[in-house]
């Protein structure tokens, strides 16, 4: 196993390097870095060319990934051209608050999930399997833009005209009061359900019909024969081949959850890495979007490892 994983991490090195010169052409090619500065009216034609010349724009392409690539391995991300901010600094600062968002989200994603496909695949074709695959459906072909506006109609705007308890719409405290936990979980309700939903129902539909499958085998026959309750029979021999393929889902999810779900968090104002990504893609502040994009890629190739090692595990 260990000799594995130095393998896999060895193999990485290539694959994120490969990563990065895609990604930083594409962002290169996506507009001119330069907008930011050209935007200003107070900064002169030969401020411009100054500017050009000192992020080395005047140069090829290739040599400004080689300069960015040369400075990144040394931990030095570079600073943002809209906020003149220490990249690697405004991620972490970012960081911790897609972390709750993404903790919460998959802790909730995994129990209901679990839940709900174990349910379904030891009750098939009954009315609740019917019930939990039209709610898994629905689920997943549901815009999350469209339902975290619907969540915030009624549970942020119509429950407080009703004079009902209502739950916030934006932000992780209110800006007049103290931070406090319990105002962060009522700002954490609404978000993660919305980035919950879709997932809930892959999982689910994925963990149903692995089940399924499961079950039909000539093991999960013998070990009834032996006598071996339901239960064992579930949990013991059945489940943990089962949750295979989901562990599959999870560890590709994190990656997703921890750059941040960009239109979640952009509809609940959530102050993320997501929601930071797409303020500055406005603007092609390329440090800042190479920076998410290096940071997720690494987390992609490292969550693909966890997999591995946990097929193995389980």
């Amino acid at each position: 196993m260990t000799r594995f994983i130095i393998r896999r991490l060895i193999i990485s090195i290539p694959v994120l390097l490969g990563i990065s010169l895609v990604a930083f052409f594409l962002v290169q090619a996506s507009g001119d870095p330069m907008a930011v500065y050209i935007s200003n009216p107070n900064l002169s034609a030969a401020d411009i060319e100054r500017l050009e010349k000192a992020y080395g724009f005047d140069k090829p392409v290739y040599i400004q990934y080689f300069y960015w690539l040369g400075k990144a391995v040394t931990g030095d991300w570079g600073q943002s051209f809209l906020t003149h901010q220490n990249v690697l600094d405004m991620i972490l600062q970012r960081l911790g608050n897609t972390a709750i968002l993404m903790v919460t989200s998959f802790v909730m994603t995994l129990l209901i999930s679990l839940a709900l496909g174990i349910y379904s695949a030891t009750h098939q074709y009954s009315a609740g399997d019917y019930a939990v695959t039209a709610v898994s459906f629905f689920g997943y072909s549901m815009p999350s833009f469209w339902f975290g506006l619907m969540l915030i109609i009624i549970f942020a705007v119509k429950f407080r005209e009703w004079g009902l308890p209502y739950l916030p719409a934006a932000g992780m405290y209110p800006i007049r009061e103290e931070p406090s936990f319990p105002q962060l979980i009522r700002h954490l309700i609404l978000p993660a359900t919305v980035l919950s939903l879709v997932s809930v129902a892959r999982y689910t539909r994925y963990l149903r019909s692995s089940l399924l499958e499961v079950i039909k085998q000539d093991y999960m026959r013998t070990a009834r024969s032996k006598g071996l309750s339901e239960r064992v029979i579930l949990w013991r021999h059945g489940f943990k081949n089962a949750v295979i393929p989901l562990i599959t889902l999870a560890m590709l999810d994190i990656p997703h959850l921890f750059s941040g779900a960009l239109i979640t968090e952009q509809v609940f104002a959530w102050p993320g890495m997501g929601r930071m990504y797409w303020e500055h893609a406005v603007w092609v502040d390329y440090p800042v979007l190479m920076g998410i994009i290096l940071l997720v890629s690494t987390l992609v190739v490292l969550c693909n490892l966890l997999a591995d090692i946990s097929y193995a595990l389980v």
